[in-house]
């Protein structure tokens, strides 16, 4: 009993005060903590090279249009390369018809409804390509893009009737057609009816054609499978992107099938250049002063219709 009570008149310890949120930042300067909150600051700040892996600070990747200090393109979205290639810019949306969401009811490893539904809300789209009327350094055209980052910017009805009304609308306004081709090919979720576009789509490219005007490809990385096997090899000129790759099958489909290692740089743009499938390669940077000048020469003599001023 006794040394109970000798341990209870022992001194307590006194309770800590409660730490102040902020640190010795918040005492001295009140308010900062908060002009500095963690969710202002972007998590991607740094962005890897997919090529060399080499980590870039962000705002020099967009400064440089996304083309890494190797050289390597990296993908971009539709917006993206609108605002590049346009005059300051700026141009005028052209809205695609809406096509029939998922006509075959497909469902995979995942739902083609909640697939379309995802990537619409994550690019602010409806289908894999986008429209856009403007001038590129002075010249007015039509441009559609097509973004890869929309279900690997497959072709089906939506990407089809898209590509449709860019090409008749060209026709409408008499100027050039000018497509930014990146692709994996037909989207098998809508199975035939994705070959189908196709042929429509090589329907409207001859109306294009039958008007007079120019159209010009650009071939971005990649560019496959059934899109190569259609309008993308319809152009008058065909212009790509460094180092693109651009080819109907797959390497390795090829290699297995003949038997044979292809060449390193086969179904690359600089490969293809020497070869007369692809008429010239030229930078991001480059491109809108390239496409000016094939335009300007390819619209020479041309009256433009009045109402297409």
């Amino acid at each position: 009993m006794a040394m109970a009570e000798q341990k209870n008149d022992k001194p307590q310890r006194p309770t800590p005060a409660p730490r102040q949120r902020g640190g010795w930042l918040s005492k001295i300067a009140p308010g900062v903590r908060g002009a500095f909150a963690k969710r202002e600051t972007p998590e991607n700040l740094w962005v890897k090279c997919p090529e060399t892996g080499e980590m870039i600070y962000r705002p020099d990747l967009e400064a440089a249009l996304w083309v890494t200090p190797s050289g390597h393109h990296m993908r971009i979205g539709a917006a993206q390369r609108l605002s590049i290639t346009f005059d300051d810019g700026k141009y005028e949306p052209i809205v695609a018809p809406v096509a029939p969401d998922d006509p075959l009811k497909f469902t995979g490893d995942k739902p083609y409804a909640d697939q379309l539904k995802a990537a619409r809300k994550a690019h602010n789209q409806q289908d894999a390509m986008a429209i856009g009327y403007g001038h590129i350094q002075g010249q007015p055209a039509v441009v559609v893009v097509q973004n890869f980052l929309f279900l690997g910017g497959s072709l089906g009805v939506g990407a089809g009737e898209a590509f449709i009304k860019a090409a008749q609308e060209a026709v409408k306004r008499q100027v050039p057609f000018v497509i930014f081709t990146a692709s994996g090919g037909a989207r098998m979720q809508e199975g035939t009816l994705s070959l189908m576009q196709m042929a429509r789509t090589t329907l409207a490219v001859n109306e294009v054609k039958a008007a007079g005007l120019p159209y010009v490809v650009v071939l971005t990385d990649p560019t496959t499978g059934g899109v190569l096997a259609s309008y993308a090899m319809l152009g008058d000129v065909h212009l790509a992107e460094p180092n693109a790759t651009i080819g109907f099958s797959g390497r390795r489909v090829i290699e297995q099938t003949i038997r044979e290692t292809l060449p390193a740089a086969f179904q690359k743009s600089e490969f293809l250049v020497e070869r007369g499938m692809v008429d010239k390669v030229a930078t991001r940077a480059e491109m809108p002063a390239v496409l000016a000048s094939i335009l300007k020469t390819l619209m020479m003599g041309r009256e433009r219709l009045p109402s297409a001023a």
